[in-house]
Parts: structure tokens; sequence; C-alpha cells
């Protein structure tokens, strides 16, 4: 039998990435669709349909005529006695109040930063810290919840940890150094980038955006201690900015590692990563959660963001560099932002938390 799923937020583009990545979904199915009272009460294609006629469907995807007939419900009125799963696709200042209401019965998987920052609540990322799980039991007794709140990273986040994790485990890291060319879906359609502000251009500043990929960073490479995580001790140093690319954020990362490695140690050891998190237990994992190029022009956010159907990290021109020590290592690479750095990445972490037993 499948998990019954209710996709708050339903009709904004996270909202919709959510409805693509579950849509056929060997044991979730979403039964249940809801967004702002603005929405609420309406069939789901009427909520998305403006004003002037269009159907605001951002997907390439078509609509499935399953959700498109849906009625989209308050998003303060579920019914979570019939649900056994929230994903929370709404904005951050919202996702508060509201997560907190549904996690007082239900495990809820969220897209949003409300809660990514509590002693209690891990980031999880499958392949790399999914023992950071754990903290479930201690967030349920300090906040007196049935069920729990795991949020996934920053969508910049997502690919620079999953490219240091074989890194840190392999060879020990000291420090990184990373600067992002950042895709303009991430900044989402209201208020999104202007099109005149972007085209021919780099915008050099994401607010907020560098703080958080440092602070994340050193929370999922970081250690499950007690009722809390003791974060990864290497500095992260970081520099996004947007650029003109529809989709995936491309970075330049430069890593001082612990102790010596040459560049094909450090690509055998990206290569090898994630093996024992596969599609076989976990539909949405990649074969391969990181490919490495040889081709020094690659990757390439047109070429190479849809390895694995988005759900790759794709890492390039692996090379040494003695700038921040003796044991230097620098790459490229790209992660699909609205993939694996957004819906599909939630679905994975609760296809997780079905493996351990917390859904």
């Amino acid at each position: 039998m499948k998990l019954r799923t209710a996709v708050v937020g339903a009709t904004g583009i996270a909202g919709q990435q959510f409805l693509t990545a579950l849509w056929e979904h060997p044991f979730l199915e979403i039964t249940c669709l809801a967004a702002s009272a603005r929405s609420a009460q309406k069939s789901y294609r009427e909520a998305i349909t403006q004003p002037n006629g269009q159907v605001a469907w951002y997907m390439s995807t078509p609509l499935p005529e399953k959700f498109a007939s849906m009625t989209v419900l308050d998003s303060t009125a579920l019914p979570l006695a019939e649900l056994d799963l929230v994903f929370s696709a709404v904005e951050s200042d919202a996702a508060r109040e509201l997560e907190t209401s549904y996690a007082a019965h239900l495990p809820v998987i969220s897209t949003a930063s409300a809660y990514r920052y509590e002693d209690d609540v891990p980031i999880i990322i499958p392949a790399i810290n999914g023992d950071h799980a754990g903290l479930v039991a201690a967030q349920r007794k300090n906040r007196n919840w049935k069920g729990f709140v795991l949020p996934i990273p920053n969508c910049t986040t997502t690919g620079l940890v999953i490219a240091l994790a074989p890194l840190a485990r392999t060879f020990g890291v000291d420090r990184v150094i990373m600067t992002s060319m950042q895709a303009v879906s991430g900044a989402g359609r209201s208020p999104g980038v202007i099109g005149l502000d972007i085209v021919d251009n780099i915008i050099p500043y994401i607010p907020k955006e560098e703080g958080k990929v440092e602070r994340e960073t050193q929370k999922i490479l970081g250690a499950l201690a007690g009722a809390g995580i003791q974060a990864a001790p290497f500095p992260v140093s970081c520099t996004c900015t947007r650029v003109p690319v529809l989709e995936s954020h491309f970075e330049a990362v430069t890593v001082a590692l612990s102790r010596s490695a040459s560049v094909d140690e450090v690509k055998a050891a990206m290569r090898e990563f994630g093996r024992d998190i596969g599609p076989r237990t976990h539909p949405s994992a990649p074969k391969n959660w990181i490919v490495v190029e040889e081709d020094p022009f690659r990757p390439q956010p047109r070429r190479d963001r849809d390895n694995d159907r988005g759900m790759a990290t794709t890492v390039g021109r692996v090379r040494e560099d003695r700038v921040l020590g003796p044991h230097g290592v620098k790459f490229c690479l790209v992660s699909h932002n609205t993939k694996m750095g957004a819906a599909m990445g939630a679905v994975l972490v609760a296809e997780d938390m079905r493996v351990r037993g917390l859904i």
C-alpha cells in the first residue's frame, strides 16, 4: 500500500516540482494538494490559471490530469488523520508555523530553511549523513511531537557537500573555498530576477546565500553527538553569484586536504561515493552520485545537468592546487538545483526515512 502524501505550497514552482517528482512513484502517492487561502477550494488547474488565461504550469512535462482536477485545500486545514507524510514547499516565513502544526502529528520533509539551523534538526543527504536521522528521537522528545521536520539543504549546498563528502571521509578536509555561478531558476518567479538585470550580466550577490552554504556544509559533514550535531571543523568560504543559465548551479571549488592525495586518488574516491545508496532501495537515487568527467571542457550546465535524471553531481577539471597548502585540490561541478537540489532531493530523503523505519 502506498503512503498517503500531501504537498503543501503545491501551486508554486517548488510545489510543481514535487508533483513531477512524485508522479508514478512506486510507494508514495499524492492524495492531498494544499496552498494558501487564495487557492483553496479551486481545482488545481483553476488555482494555477492566471487572470489572463495562462495556465501557470512551469514544468517541462504536461500537467497530469489526476492533479489538474484535484481540489486544492487550505494549507491550515490539512486532513492530518488521512495522511502519512507531508512535503512542504512553502516560503520560510510561512513554513515555520505550518510545519510546526504538521510535525506535531506527521513526518514533514521540507524545502524551506525555517528549521535548518535548529540544534535537533538534521539536514540529511542519504549518502552522506543518513545516521543524523538519529536526532529524530530527540526532536520528538524536545518538542513533544509525534512526527518530525527534516529540511533539505539549500540547493547550492547540495552539490558542494556531495563532492566534498568522499574527500572528507578519505583524506580529511582542512579548508574550502567555493565560488558559485547559479541558475536564475534558483531565484523563483516571485520576485525572481528581473530579465534586463540578468541578460548579458552576472549578479555578484545573492542575499543570505553564502552564509547558508557555509553553515549547512559544516552541519551536514559534521558528526552526530548526543542530542545534536558537532559541526565539521574546517572553515568554508563562499562567493555566490547569479548567472544567465536557466537550470543547474555551477561551482568552482578549492579544497585543502588533510593529507596528500593524487588527482587520480581524488577522482577514484568521488566515483566510488554513494554506492550503498542506490535505486534498488531508494528509487530516486542516482546510480552514480558523482560523475567525474575527463574532458577539460566539462562539466557544463546545459550538457550535464540532467545526468541520471538530474540527480547526479557532475565533477570535472580535477587538478592540484598549492595556494591553500601542500595538499590542495580544485575542481568544478554542476548540480541540478531544481531536481537533486529541490523536490527530487526531498523525495529521496523520504525514501531514506522509510528504509530507516521512520516513515
